[in-house]
């Protein structure tokens, strides 16, 4: 079985944290025996915006081909202007670099899998109907939540994608739901797992991994993993530092633009620290060091890092939105409402001060994890549903 795995963001050496989910389960996969051809176009951007914006230049020292644990990445470039997901979608530009891969590498998959419907979904639609495959949509948040809003040409772009696709697939059931709502179309459940055999070998002791990662030893530790960005709800989160005692401390770890702002804070390297970008292999030594872990997005899809705080046992704080609330079941009473820095505070309050973290639906959390968000797991039911599409585009001689 080859699969060609279309997204517009996989890990490199370079940016190692770049849509991880990706790698996990595409080496989930290869454990399967699936052969998995990994092709992430990048936006190139007129020179001019490269001299005037700095994410214009974005991704340009990544190579555009290299092999990465095994498995094979292509990064052709498209022309690309900013923000096409709002007016004019890049759908062909797109497929056209994606093609052009194939046909110089002579690639003969057996199926295509998109992941999400804007961009990368419009291309596959248009790459799939060229060579004669059937192809899989993995609808992940964004691209339910946010960009099909953004106008009718972007509405019409998504439900075209979503309609078109042999087998439409959700992370969550709050997509898959709302994916009906839009579309009339209904969608399988199938999150992108993590790899929780990470998670299984002794970590040591949190004070021990503390003084390795030069965390304060005398705090209690709030911890935060992201790209530091406002939608990700960081002000909020350094807002609410105020209101908790003085032996209670915040750490950011990630980068973003909202890293220099962040600096600026009165107790910046006192009670709020910026650990910087980190491999995602040490993201569970940060997670595990902490107190609690939160994340106070204004959206989100189904975020990696909180399935990795539940599988730790670490109590989570975090909004109610996207597919968080799959994540936490009958639990959900739990999440709060975004962009509120005093629901933010009670809560961080309520975890580390007056003990409402309660072992038991810790507990239950992390076996619902277990249950849903393994990656080998849910490798196995991707392989079936490849299988399934395949044999339902052939036909009988």
């Amino acid at each position: 079985m080859k699969v060609l795995w279309i997204t517009s963001a996989y890990p490199s050496d370079i940016h190692p944290g770049s849509g991880v989910f990706h790698e996990t389960q595409v080496q989930a996969l290869r454990k399967e025996g699936v052969d998995v051809t990994v092709i992430c176009p990048v936006p190139k951007n007129p020179s001019v915006l490269g001299v005037l914006k700095k994410q214009y230049r974005a991704n340009q020292e990544i190579p555009a081909f290299y092999r990465r644990n095994r498995v094979a990445v292509h990064r052709p470039a498209y022309t690309a202007l900013p923000g096409q997901l709002r007016w004019a979608q890049p759908d062909k530009r797109i497929a056209d670099a994606v093609l052009q891969v194939v046909e110089a590498e002579q690639l003969e998959p057996d199926v295509i899998h998109a992941h999400f419907a804007m961009p990368s979904g419009g291309a596959a639609r248009i790459i799939a109907e060229k060579m004669g495959l059937p192809w899989l949509l993995t609808l992940h948040g964004s691209d339910v939540n946010v960009y099909p809003h953004y106008s009718g040409n972007a509405m019409r772009a998504f439900k075209q994608s979503v309609l078109a696709a042999d087998q439409v697939l959700a992370v969550g059931e709050n997509l898959a739901d709302k994916t009906e709502e839009m579309t009339g179309r209904s969608s399988s459940v199938l999150p992108i797992g993590v790899d929780l055999t990470r998670f299984a070998a002794p970590l040591g002791t949190q004070q021990g991994v503390r003084e390795t990662l030069k965390l304060p030893l005398d705090k209690k530790l709030v911890v935060f993993v992201g790209r530091l960005t406002k939608a990700k709800g960081v002000f909020e989160l350094a807002a609410a530092l105020e209101s908790l005692s003085e032996d209670s401390a915040i750490v950011f770890v990630g980068d973003g633009p909202a890293k220099n702002k962040l600096k600026q804070h009165p107790e910046y390297n006192s009670r709020l620290f910026l650990a910087g970008q980190v491999e995602n292999e040490r993201v569970k030594d940060y997670l595990f060091a902490s107190d609690a872990f939160a994340l106070p997005s204004y959206t989100e899809g189904m975020p990696t890092v909180v399935i990795e705080a539940l599988a730790l046992k670490v109590p989570v704080i975090c909004t109610h939105v996207g597919g968080v609330p799959d994540l936490f079941g009958k639990h959900r009473n739990l999440l709060i409402e975004p962009k509120s820095v005093s629901s933010l505070a009670e809560r961080i309050k309520g975890v580390l001060e007056q003990n409402l973290s309660n072992p038991d639906i810790q507990q239950e959390l992390y076996e619902r994890v277990q249950e849903n968000y393994n990656a080998q797991r849910n490798a196995g039911q991707l392989k079936e549903a490849y299988l399934k599409v395949v044999k339902s585009a052939r036909v009988p001689v």
